[in-house]
C-alpha cells in the first residue's frame, strides 16, 4: 500500500484515488507517478492478448518452411552433383543418400498429393558402413549446405540408458530442435546423422544379462524414435535442467542417416562368404570374391553379428558402404574437391600475402604416407599439417611472397615430426 506522505495521491493513468480496493504502486524513477492495481491488470490483459497473438503468428510463421517446400526440389542427380563438388568417389553411398533425401521430400508433401491418398509412404531410414577417413560424416555435412530442411549431425558416443551418466538418447532430438530455431513443426521434418552408430554395438553376443548401459541399452531406447512416436524432448539437454518443460516431437517424419566403421565386420563377413555348404557349385562363386575388399559384401545379418540388435537393424531398411580410398582417389581428395586440403593452405597463406605451391612429388609422398599408416582421407590432413607447421610459424612478418613445397622438405618435415623415418 502507497503512503500518502511519501507517494502521490491518486493513479497518474486513471486519476483514480487510493483506496483499500485500488492499491497504487509508485514508480522507482519518480515516487510522485504511481499506477492503481485496477489499471495493472487492464494492461496485463491488453499485453497478454497481444503477445497471446504473436505466439500464434510465430507458430504460423512456418508457413515460411512450407514456402521452401514449394521451391523446386532438387532432383537425385542434383542432389549427386552437388556432392560430387565435395566427396571423391563412393559413387554407390551418393546414389542411395540422393534417393533417400529425394524421397524424403517426396514424403513432407505427400499430404498435398491428390495421388491415391490412401497409400501413405513410409520413410527409409539409412545405415552407412565404411572404414575411417572414407567421407561418412563429410557426406552427411555436404547434404547438410543443400537441404531446406533442419539437418543435424549428432555423436551415439556419448549416449547411454536413462539414469545414467552421459546423454539421453532424446537429446539427438535437441539438436535438430536447435537447428530448427525451436520450431516444433520443421523439426518434426528435418534430418538427423547419427555418426558412430557402431559404438554402441552389443558387448556380447547373446543378450545381456546385467545392464549394458552405452551399448544394447541404447539400440533399444533408439527403435522408437527411428520408427515414429512422439517422443518428449527437453529444450536444453535432459539431466542439466530437471525443472525444464518438455517439448513433444513426433518423429514420424524425421529422416534418421545412421554411420560407423564398423572395425572388424570384414571378419564376420568373410566367414559369412566361405561357410561351406553341401555342393560343389561353391567353388566358382567364391572365386568372384574381391578378398580385397569384403565390405562391398556387407548385408544385414553381418550387423547382427557385429552386435546391432534385430529390432534395430530392421528400422534401417537401407544399408550402402563406403569403398576404401586407394591412391588415386586420395591423390584426388587433397586438391580437387571445393574444400580440399591443399586449397584451404593456399588460402591460410594467401592472407599473408604469400602464394604457396606444392610440387606433384611432395603431393604423391603426402599419399604414400597416408596408405602407409592406413589413416584414410582424415590422415592426410594430419600429414600436411606436420609439413606445413614450421613453414606456419616462420613465414607470417617476414617478406616472403612465394612458398614452394617440395618432396625433400616434407619429408623432412615428416621426420621430424616422429613420423615413420623410411623413404617411400
Amino acid at each position: 500500500m502507497a503512503k500518502k506522505s511519501q507517494y502521490g495521491e491518486r493513479c497518474s493513468f486513471c486519476g483514480g484515488p487510493m483506496s483499500p480496493d485500488a492499491a497504487l504502486l509508485p514508480s522507482p524513477i519518480n515516487p510522485q507517478v504511481c499506477i492503481c492495481s485496477d489499471c495493472l491488470g487492464q494492461i496485463y490483459d491488453v499485453f497478454g492478448e497481444e503477445l497471446h497473438l504473436g505466439g500464434n503468428k510465430k507458430k504460423a510463421k512456418p508457413s515460411a518452411g512450407a514456402s521452401k517446400s514449394n521451391k523446386k526440389v532438387p532432383t537425385p542427380r542434383e542432389i549427386n552433383d552437388f556432392l560430387n563438388q565435395y566427396v571423391i568417389g563412393q559413387d554407390d553411398a551418393k546414389k542411395y543418400l540422393s534417393v533417400a533425401v529425394y524421397n524424403h521430400y517426396k514424403r513432407l508433401n505427400q499430404k498435398d498429393s491428390e495421388i491415391d491418398p490412401d497409400v501413405d509412404i513410409e520413410k527409409s531410414n539409412i545405415i552407412i558402413v565404411g572404414p575411417t577417413g572414407t567421407g561418412k560424416t563429410l557426406l552427411a555435412k555436404t547434404i547438410a549446405r543443400l537441404l531446406d530442411v533442419p539437418f543435424t549431425i549428432v555423436d551415439a558416443t556419448v549416449l547411454t540408458e536413462a539414469g545414467y551418466v552421459g546423454e539421453d538418447i532424446e537429446s539427438l532430438l535437441t539438436r535438430l530442435l536447435q537447428a530448427a530455431d525451436y520450431d516444433v513443426e520443421r523439426a518434426q521434418r528435418g534430418i538427423v546423422f547419427i555418426d558412430e552408430i557402431d559404438k554402441i554395438a552389443r558387448k556380447g553376443d547373446n543378450p545381456s544379462i546385467t545392464r549394458d548401459v552405452s551399448g544394447e541399452g541404447v539400440q533399444q531406447g533408439l527403435l522408437k524414435l527411428l520408427e515414429g512416436s512422439i517422443v518428449n524432448v527437453p529444450p536444453q539437454g535432459g539431466r542439466k535442467h530437471p525443472e525444464q518443460k518438455m517439448i513433444p516431437v513426433d518423429t514420424k517424419d524425421i529422416l534418421f542417416i545412421c554411420g560407423g566403421a564398423f572395425d572388424g565386420i570384414e571378419r564376420k563377413i568373410a566367414h559369412r562368404l566361405n561357410t561351406h555348404v553341401v555342393g560343389y557349385s561353391t567353388d566358382a562363386s567364391k572365386q568372384k570374391i574381391q578378398r580385397d575388399n569384403y565390405l562391398q559384401y556387407v548385408a544385414p545379418q553381418d550387423l547382427k553379428s557385429f552386435g546391432l540388435i534385430p529390432e534395430i537393424i530392421g528400422r534401417l531398411p537401407i544399408l550402402t558402404h563406403l569403398e576404401p580410398l586407394d591412391r588415386n582417389a586420395l591423390l584426388r581428395v587433397l586438391t580437387e574437391p571445393k574444400n580440399a586440403i591443399i586449397r584451404q593452405y593456399v588460402k591460410m597463406f594467401a592472407m599473408d600475402g604469400v602464394e604457396l605451391t606444392f610440387a606433384p612429388e611432395a603431393l604423391e609422398l603426402i599419399v604414400d604416407k597416408a596408405i602407409e599408416y592406413k589413416l584414410g582421407a582424415r590422415g592426410l590432413r594430419s600429414i600436411v599439417e606436420s609439413i606445413m607447421v614450421e613453414a606456419m610459424y616462420n613465414t607470417p612478418g617476414t617478406k616472403t611472397k612465394q612458398l614452394t613445397i617440395t618432396r625433400d622438405y616434407a619429408l623432412e618435415q615428416i621426420q621430424k615430426a616422429h613420423f615413420e623415418t623410411e623413404t617411400v
